[in-house]
């Protein structure tokens, strides 16, 4: 049985991964400050470690990385608007908390590293997909620290000799994403809002697309990343690989609430990214990747999580 240390274990992502390690017989240890991530997440039994702290702070991440095999790096703070607005805080989760997991891995002799990358480096890329060999064009503090996150992972696999390998995440959704702030993913916010008989806010005209990617074929990836020799130094796309615009996605969630509730178009967002779809071809290829959840089944499982979620908080 190996051990596995979860960075932002009880967040959306990290959460998932926690769960698929500890179904495969494997022992994880989670680090997470809590700031956004949330104990209902976690599992009740099994062999879990919770650390709880901040992991930028160098005895924090030591001690993640004691003993471990494999580290699974997704701690950040994902926001494009928070980064924007608060471009410092978002530095030390994103870049400060990146490098000294790194250092920690380094020096406890972790085995790997996967770093939890973002489609957002990319940009405004003229070309689509979106291929991991194209040159980075960050558009906000975020992508520009994913970006820097990337690069220290290549500079300690190639220096230090640490197996680091990098999945750009394009746009993951699924149970346990929290539409509570307004910085969620837009799928959460939206099926809130439509859930309540609100109209979801678009920032735009609603024709931008994004990579939509259930929750289950990111871990996936992640696990295949953490597991498959001769990929250490490698940056690969995990996404399904499909487009779907904002318009399209409200009229999905439509047929599947039966209601008729229509979006509020208001002005683009600062650094927001007008198409997004992934070349998953690399991932395919070195992993052996495979998304299994169409788009559509994926929406109709989210919805049931939080229709049930609903239920619960009723009177």
């Amino acid at each position: 049985m190996a051990t596995y240390t979860v960075t932002g274990g009880a967040g959306f992502i990290g959460s998932h991964l926690v769960e698929e390690v500890l179904r495969r017989g494997h022992a994880v240890r989670v680090v997470d400050n809590f700031s956004t991530g949330r104990r209902e997440n976690l599992p009740a039994s099994g062999p879990v470690e919770v650390i709880e702290g901040d992991i930028a702070d160098p005895a924090v991440a030591r001690r993640a990385a004691a003993g471990v095999s494999v580290v699974l790096h997704q701690a950040a703070i994902p926001s494009v608007p928070r980064s924007i607005e608060d471009p410092a805080a978002s530095h030390r989760a994103n870049v400060e908390g990146t490098l000294q997991v790194l250092l920690a891995a380094r020096d406890a002799k972790v085995r790997r590293v996967v770093f939890a990358g973002s489609s957002s480096v990319y940009g405004n890329a003229a070309v689509l997909p979106k291929r991991e060999d194209m040159r980075p064009h960050p558009l906000s503090p975020y992508a520009l620290q994913k970006w820097v996150g990337e690069e220290y992972c290549r500079l300690f696999t190639e220096l230090y000799g640490l197996e680091t390998v990098v999945t750009r995440y394009f746009n993951v959704f699924g149970p346990r994403q929290n539409p509570g702030s307004p910085y969620s993913g837009v799928i959460s916010l939206f099926v809130d809002a439509m859930l309540a008989g609100k109209s979801p806010q678009i920032h735009g005209d609603g024709q931008q697309t994004r990579d939509f990617t259930y929750v289950d074929d990111v871990v996936q990836g992640v696990l295949l990343a953490a597991e498959r020799p001769d990929v250490s130094g490698r940056v690969l796309n995990v996404a399904a690989g499909g487009r779907v615009s904002l318009l399209d996605l409200v009229h999905a969630l439509q047929a599947i609430l039966q209601t008729t509730v229509d979006p509020i178009l208001g002005p683009p967002r600062a650094g927001d990214v007008r198409d997004s779809v992934a070349d998953i071809s690399e991932a395919k290829r070195l992993l052996g990747f495979a998304p299994q959840t169409p788009f559509a089944d994926g929406l109709r499982m989210t919805v049931a999580w939080f229709r049930a979620k609903t239920a619960t908080r009723q009177p």
